[in-house]
């Protein structure tokens, strides 16, 4: 397959950081996208095989924002083959102890970051890769790869919006998923439970800590290269036939039926 390109927003830390690794260990150039933190998307690049990749900033909260990522990224690569809606934001505002102003920003906050971003970023790809050729017959005409979380499905008591978004993000996936088909541009959700990030650190090795492993049966929570080789496989070699499909990568802490 020739060189693909990639858009991965959140791609300076953990998650997407490992998946962009993944992308460019596998030919594709990247857009890393960031919010603020410069110096965490300079190391991403500098830890990325191959050349031609960048890194853009952009807050995705901010619709404006998205579509300019979007066009910057499309820019400067001549094209995006493959879209990753990584980004994302938790905030607790548990009901009972958060007043009404806090609540409202942080719906408002969480919403337009973990789901509006992504269906901004997810229509422009819909329509920029539906109206090209066939890139190949098995990759199709492109490929959006949403990465959601179990919350989705379990609720997030403490954060009800997080838990909202990504429910949303699925049901996003899976409505373009059947809208996109026949255009062969085909979508993949990922849904990650606990992952050993930095931001996880804290809970992992906290008072909570205990009681996190408790729930997982493999006695450890998932790494960020699990998720990252499994977002890659859905970017790049996933069939057509997986397209709508919501990949639970939580190590049975959470099982649905």
């Amino acid at each position: 397959m020739n060189s693909l390109r990639a858009l991965v927003t959140g791609g300076s830390r953990g998650i997407g950081r490992a998946i962009a690794q993944q992308l460019a260990a596998r030919s594709c150039r990247v857009a890393v996208h960031y919010r603020d933190n410069h110096t965490a998307a300079e190391a991403t690049l500098a830890s990325l095989a191959g050349q031609g990749h960048i890194a853009l900033a952009a807050d995705i909260g901010c619709e404006a924002d998205a579509e300019r990522l979007w066009n910057e990224s499309v820019g400067a690569l001549g094209g995006i083959d493959i879209l990753v809606n990584n980004a994302g934001v938790f905030a607790p505002h548990p009901p009972l102890t958060t007043d009404l102003t806090a609540w409202q920003d942080s719906w408002r906050r969480t919403l337009s970051t973990n789901l509006m971003g992504p269906a901004t970023l997810s229509y422009l790809a819909a329509r920029a890769m539906a109206g090209r050729e066939l890139f190949e017959p098995r990759f199709g005409r492109g490929r959006i790869v949403n990465v959601s979380s179990r919350g989705a499905f379990r609720g997030e008591p403490k954060s009800p919006a997080y838990g909202a978004s990504k429910a949303g993000l699925n049901a996003l996936s899976q409505s373009l998923a059947k809208a996109l088909a026949p255009q062969a541009v085909y979508v993949y959700c990922l849904a990650p439970g606990w992952v050993e990030t930095d931001m996880a650190a804290d809970h992992l090795t906290g008072p909570d800590g205990e009681a996190i492993l408790a729930d997982h049966p493999l006695g450890r929570v998932a790494t960020v290269e699990e998720i990252a080789r499994t977002a890659a496989f859905c970017a790049l070699d996933a069939p057509a036939a997986m397209t709508g499909c919501i990949v639970d990568i939580n190590g049975a802490s959470y099982l649905r039926t």
